[in-house]
């Protein structure tokens, strides 16, 4: 899952998608029309959950000498700096970030935890990404944020309906990437 991970951050910040697409279409001369990409390197990684999956990811982040922020209210903060990482408030942690990882059980406390109200608190080119469950994200919210361009873009291997139905406006969005539940497949 941390790999599945990883593998997003890195797709969405080097618009490796819109890439591939330019190349398959003919149009490698116009690489200028793409949007600008940015790196992983040095850049504030917020991971929500220190559990397996999380201090897996956070592993993975430093090595790119990224500074990983984390909120888990049931990890104590000594076993988050043990792991070289920085325990931070929900709050502000979405707002600092920008590269964030959803790794939470989906429970009452975790329904809904990012909304509207959220993701207008992250940075414009904040990336979102949910391996963890569907819900713990509000998917209308999200359809709207990057819609309207209120973060940069999104991963998710979840759905609050899963599968998803044929219409989901998710798949209709250039800025999202878009996998069937299958981030903790591997050989």
């Amino acid at each position: 899952v941390a790999e599945h991970v990883m593998a997003m951050f890195l797709n969405i910040c080097k618009i490796i998608k819109q890439s591939d697409r330019l190349v398959r279409d003919g149009k490698f001369t116009e690489k200028s029309s793409l949007p600008d990409f940015f790196e992983l390197y040095e850049k504030n990684i917020f991971i929500l959950g220190f559990g397996r999956i999380g201090r897996a990811l956070a592993k993975r982040c430093l090595g790119f000498d990224t500074k990983v922020y984390v909120y888990d209210p049931f990890i104590d903060a000594s076993i988050i700096k043990e792991n070289n990482c920085i325990p931070i408030d929900f709050d502000e942690g979405i707002q600092i970030a920008d590269f964030i990882s959803v790794h939470m059980p989906l429970t009452e406390k975790t329904k809904n935890m990012i909304t509207k109200d959220q993701l207008t608190m992250m940075k414009k080119t904040c990336i979102l990404i949910n391996t963890a469950r569907g819900g713990i994200i509000n998917e209308q919210d999200l359809i709207w944020a990057l819609t309207n361009k209120e973060i940069y873009g999104a991963g998710t291997d979840v759905y609050e309906k899963e599968p998803p139905n044929n219409d989901n406006p998710l798949f209709k969005l250039d800025n999202i990437i878009l996998t069937p539940h299958n981030a903790g497949l591997t050989l």
